[in-house]
């Protein structure tokens, strides 16, 4: 069953954590089964306090939801190991119809691919007009591994783990055209295959060949074996006839001699997309996949590219695929909950949209519960609580709205929580101008947008007072002005936003002629005063998207 993800913005805030997870909770309590929480960016201390309060844990962290390798890949393997025969393999492949095996050694690691195709040419080679060329009649391997390839006995055994060339002589001819014909090989190499030829068995014993094969399923005279004891030789009863004993030698070898040490291998969680023209284009049938450790855990095929992938979102607190985990253009969104300004996003057919002017999105959720009768835990009652709170700083926020605050009085008897109290707690739990390096601190809770083809970034910090702030003042700057560079944003601004006296500060970099466009009052250089200003959805964005649009109005009439 696949998962379908419910899952907030990048740099997730409270809000979208919170709402995640109850929105997942209550589409499984709908019949949505699948339904699981997930998050695409880290939780902060005050996200880690509400979990913790509340004794929930962290939603699922997935970090691109792109069509990846490891979705279509096939991952019962079924392979051979570099000592296993060639008739081994051959057996598999028929039973299972493939045409190509990995070779896997004990560790997992792959070793390279069987094919039917090389295993065909290296089992019925061409005969070679070239003198002293033997290659139909050689065969590599140990005395042991032919036996067990032919189905039969080790009847007398000499150094019979020891893998050896062989050379293959039919004992079907005259006995002295056979004592001729022996003549021209080294006994030491020698494997004479031969049924109830009495005289045969005996010359090829006196001569002192390597190994002495009788087929048909011939039990060997015991004067046969001693005399083979004597000499060295070892015997093996085979319980084919003389032709297919023939045959099966050559599949004795090992695979490990016969496989193709090149291949082309991916990693399990690399896009689809990233490797398909490679594999396509190559000459591969198949590509072992690979994890972090480098151990084979899946078999990706050309056919597999056609597989469709089955993941499915649902967007909470969020509606621009700007700020949408990556590789949510490639997946199918069913659902988007959320109380933002509606963005571009387009979808391929209908979908539930439930855009609501409210100031948080765990209003809606906690609504949806109440509104279909679902019964709601008091942990789950708990994080909606904590969620409304945050975006709505309790309330005071001009988002704020009358259903906000009926809500909140549901959540407060659901879970015995304190708004008030808990607000206090929340907002003390966790300061990212004490606790976080710079860099990390103005990205934590930061959005993208584009207005106007104009990508712009917008991020915001919730503090109990401004002191912190002035300490750290030009580094942040700094720390902004990389971000807005590394991400090539015409601008980056950061709302500082002090949560006891209601009221922020602006910081901004980038666009020379925004810049000049914020007549808010001008504390510093990129620092400016915003009285009574607290929401980044509500007040700030607006504010600067209408600079943006004057701008470009002058740019326009210049």
């Amino acid at each position: 069953m696949s998962e379908i993800l419910v899952i907030g913005h990048r740099n997730p805030d409270t809000d979208a954590i919170c709402s995640a997870i109850g929105y997942a909770e209550f589409k499984r309590r709908t019949g949505m089964d699948e339904a699981v929480a997930a998050r695409c960016g880290d939780t902060n201390d005050r996200i880690d306090f509400v979990l913790k309060t509340f004794g929930v844990l962290p939603p699922k962290f997935v970090a691109d939801v792109s069509p990846k390798i490891s979705d279509v890949m096939q991952r019962k393997i079924l392979s051979v190991r570099p000592d296993s025969t060639a008739a081994e393999a051959l057996r598999l492949m028929d039973e299972k119809n493939l045409r190509m095996l990995p070779v896997l050694d004990e560790a997992q690691r792959c070793r390279g691919l069987l094919s039917l195709f090389k295993l065909s040419k290296f089992l019925f080679p061409a005969v070679s007009r070239q003198a002293g060329q033997q290659n139909s009649r050689e065969v590599v391997s140990s005395l042991s591994g032919l036996a067990k390839t032919l189905d039969g006995q080790l009847v007398v055994g000499f150094n019979a783990e020891c893998e050896e060339e062989l050379i293959l002589m039919i004992g079907a001819m005259g006995l002295e055209s056979f004592a001729a014909r022996l003549e021209k090989f080294p006994p030491e190499k020698s494997c004479v295959i031969v049924g109830d030829r009495w005289d045969i068995q005996n010359v090829a014993i006196r001569e002192g060949v390597r190994v002495l094969i009788v087929t048909g399923g011939i039990t060997v005279e015991p004067k046969t074996i001693e005399a083979a004891q004597k000499r060295n030789v070892s015997v093996i009863t085979s319980p084919h006839d003389t032709a297919t004993t023939a045959s099966l030698c050559r599949a004795a070898v090992a695979v490990r001699h016969v496989l193709n040490e090149e291949f082309l291998c991916f990693r399990e969680n690399a896009p689809l997309a990233a490797v398909r023209e490679e594999a396509t284009s190559s000459g591969y049938l198949a590509f072992p996949v690979l994890d972090g450790e480098g151990q084979t855990v899946g078999i990706l095929s050309k056919t597999d590219f056609l597989k469709t992938v089955t993941r499915k979102l649902i967007l909470v607190d969020h509606n621009e695929l700007s700020q949408a985990v990556q590789g949510a253009n490639e997946v199918e969104i069913i659902e988007i909950i959320d109380h933002h300004r509606i963005g571009t996003l387009a979808t391929q057919q209908p979908i539930l949209f439930r855009n609501e002017p409210v100031g948080s999105t765990c209003t809606i959720v906690a609504d949806c519960f109440f509104r279909y009768g679902v019964e709601m835990p008091r942990e789950i009652a708990g994080l909606m609580l904590a969620g409304l709170v945050s975006d709505t700083l309790n309330l005071t926020s001009p988002t704020t709205t009358s259903r906000d605050a009926e809500i909140l009085k549901k959540l407060e008897a659901l879970s015995q929580i304190n708004a008030r109290e808990f607000t206090e707690k929340l907002f003390a739990s966790g300061s990212l101008l004490t606790l976080k390096p710079a860099p990390q601190a103005v990205t934590t809770d930061c959005k993208e947008y584009t207005e106007n083809n104009v990508k712009f970034s917008v991020a915001q910090i919730e503090e109990i007072g401004f002191e912190q702030f002035w300490k750290r003042k030009d580094e942040l700057l700094a720390a902004l002005e990389a971000y807005r560079a590394e991400h090539k944003y015409h601008f980056s601004a950061l709302l500082v936003t002090n949560v006891t006296r209601q009221n922020s500060l602006l910081l901004a970099v980038g666009g020379e002629k925004l810049i000049k466009r914020i007549d808010y009052p001008r504390l510093e250089p990129g620092i400016y005063d915003l009285r009574d200003v607290v929401s980044r959805k509500k007040q700030l964005l607006p504010y600067l998207t209408h600079c943006l649009r004057e701008t470009e109005k002058g740019v326009k009439s210049s």
